[in-house]
């Protein structure tokens, strides 16, 4: 490329970095702003220049200790919203028996890279910084350098087979190109830019970057609380300046009728690092799009960026303080007193010094009137008052409760159902911010897919968990990824606890659901109780039994291709079981219409299951 060019693109870009760094200003104010009252710094504010500063006392003896609310409601909701990990499958394209296997194949591709990239905690990193700001980021790329090694090129440098890679980018990092923006479809462009090190730039890219000083948000510096004789010091969010460091800016431009494959340039300090087309189809029918979703706490009107309880909570927290603190000072007037002494009677320094200890010899001039103290009064009822309704606005405001924070009920609720209602209640005021983070796994697992399917066209292997709970290693290539329709098999996470679903399990052996024709709980059934309450494993019974439920279902798919045969070792009741249910699937019914023959053939399989049965029970009622 020209130099010039090189160097007006890189002017171009630093300067539109900058253009969106000053108008999204007023938001990064705001979050730090969050991160100190969740961490306790609760006596700053944001300035007239748009920093967060700390205030200061008024008086010597003014009270002012913290009395954090927001920390506990925002561990409460995380601790709510950590039971949102959906089980994902794949939808088939068609009822075709090769899209219904393909969709199954993709389904354990998707498990297995979930549990390679331990998605669990990244989403608890992501809905951590929602909470905290609002908004939250996952940005899905492939890493060329990860997965298996699978040889090595002309210079003896290792090869790898490539894997998808997931980080979670806090707001901080995100700059879109209109803040009035409702989320990242309606962006055109999207800015991503990082504090990294001057040596990984040089590993990522293989160009030598000059190191440049770097404000990143980090805990600086030490805030003081504390009230009359008493002082503790607490961490403070703040900007802090690292040396030896780049900006790494990243833009992505949406496709144009000019660039109908978008752009991507990459600038640290004065160099250009890359300049092309977005590199991955991650869109719908293979387009190229942003590689990042989005996840909010809540959703907030005409603002690329989400809201938070947080920012909500702030002026009631600010408020409960001042209640608290005003209330001692005053009870630190009742329980200290306040002298009144004439002018000259006394050693006033040392009264002051030392105050008037038990014992204390308080010598006054003759003739003058003796220190006395001041009625101090009561305290007032409004102070309580107050304090009681601030405690009930924390919970109107910011939907957690007393049952949640505490974990504990009323004491004037005694009813069962009543109880419930009130649990429920409580679980909807999370429902919003529930479906946000699920929304944001789901388009994140199409990105994976879709990444998979562009990459991955080597045959690779991966282990996974099979149906029956075995582990299984499957074949595949990208041609078996031929859906992305990404649908939950799980719902409502935050009510089913384990506690909910053993419940509802005792109901239904108690209403007598789960008994056979004969009033009975066959083998199958005992072994699926178990496993429900985890203990699958339990005796040995269970684990035959689970190993005859695997072996008929292997019988299924061979059913097609072998002569199964009947061992008189089989649990003959689990295995009809097992192949009528899979006679009666729509799976096996599409595979009969390509070849008649199958139906009888299996018929045949399972009439001779029944044969053996009996011969059995014959056997043993000689």
């Amino acid at each position: 490329m020209d130099k010039q060019f090189i160097e007006d693109i890189v002017a171009e870009v630093k300067k539109d970095y900058e253009q969106r760094a000053l108008s999204r200003r007023q938001f990064e104010s705001q979050w730090q702003l969050n991160a100190n009252f969740v961490i306790g710094n609760q006596y700053c504010r944001i300035g007239a220049h748009g920093d967060v500063e700390d205030t200061e006392k008024d008086y010597y003896w003014q009270e002012r200790e913290v009395f954090n609310h927001l920390s506990t409601i925002v561990e409460t909701r995380l601790a709510k919203l950590a039971r949102v990990r959906p089980k994902m499958s794949v939808l088939p394209a068609s009822n075709d028996e090769g899209d219904i296997k393909t969709a199954k194949v993709s389904s354990k591709i998707l498990a297995s890279a979930c549990a390679k990239l331990e998605m669990d905690e990244l989403i608890s990193k992501a809905t951590m910084w929602s909470e905290l700001t609002g908004s939250a980021f996952y940005k899905i790329g492939w890493n060329n350098l990860g997965g298996k090694c699978v040889g090595a090129d002309e210079q003896g440098k290792p090869v790898f087979e490539g894997e998808i890679s997931v980080d979670v980018c806090p707001p901080y990092e995100i700059f879109p190109d209109s803040l009035v923006c409702g989320n990242l479809d309606e962006c055109n462009s999207i800015i991503h830019a990082k504090a990294v090190h001057v040596e990984d730039v040089f590993a990522i890219w293989g160009k030598k970057v000059k190191p440049e000083s770097t404000d990143v948000v980090a805990l600086d510096g030490i805030g003081v609380i504390g009230g009359l004789g008493l002082a503790s010091a607490i961490a403070k969010v703040g900007r802090e300046s690292k040396e030896d460091r780049v900006i790494v800016i990243e833009r992505y431009t949406r496709p144009t009728v000019k660039k109908p494959n978008g752009e991507l340039v990459i600038v640290a300090g004065n160099q250009l690092l890359y300049y092309g087309e977005l590199p991955y189809e991650n869109g719908v029918d293979g387009q190229r799009t942003f590689p990042f979703v989005q996840q909010n706490s809540l959703n907030r009107a005409g603002s690329f960026f989400g809201s938070c309880m947080v920012e909500r909570t702030i002026p009631i927290q600010r408020a409960y303080n001042a209640v608290k603190n005003r209330k001692h000072e005053f009870l630190n007037r009742i329980a200290m007193g306040v002298l009144a002494v004439e002018d000259g009677s006394v050693d006033t320094e040392n009264l002051e010094t030392e105050g008037l200890s038990p014992g204390k010899i308080l010598v006054y001039r003759q003739g003058s009137n003796a220190p006395r103290f001041m009625s101090p009064g009561s305290v007032p009822a409004d102070f309580t008052v107050e304090e009681q309704r601030l405690l009930s606005e924390f919970v109107d405001v910011s939907g957690i409760s007393e049952i949640m924070r505490s974990s504990s009920v009323p004491s004037t609720v005694t009813s069962g159902v009543a109880i419930q209602m009130l649990v429920e209640q409580d679980d909807t005021r999370l429902a919003v911010t529930a479906e946000n983070v699920k929304r944001a796994i789901r388009k994140t697992a199409k990105q994976m897919l879709r990444l998979y399917r562009q990459f991955a066209s080597e045959t690779r292997l991966s282990r996974c968990v099979g149906d029956s709970g075995e582990i299984e290693l499957i074949s595949w290539s990208a041609s078996d990824v031929s859906c992305d329709d990404i649908r939950f098999d799980t719902e409502n996470e935050i009510n089913s606890t384990i506690a909910t679903k053993q419940s509802l399990m005792f109901d239904l052996l108690k209403a007598g659901l789960l008994h056979d024709e004969n009033g009975k709980i066959n083998a199958q059934t005992r072994y699926k109780i178990l496993d429900a309450f985890g203990y699958g494993g339990w005796e040995q019974t269970q684990d035959v039994n689970a190993l005859h439920v695997a072996r008929a279902g292997k019988e299924n798919l061979l059913i097609d291709s072998d002569e199964v045969e009947v061992s008189e070792v089989d649990n003959h009741a689990l295995h009809v079981d097992e192949h009528t249910k899979y006679f009666l699937g729509s799976e096996f019914n599409a595979l009969c219409e390509k070849k008649p023959a199958l139906k009888e053939k299996m018929l045949e399989h399972i009439r001779r299951h029944k044969v053996f049965e009996r011969t059995l029970k014959q056997a043993e009622g000689e």
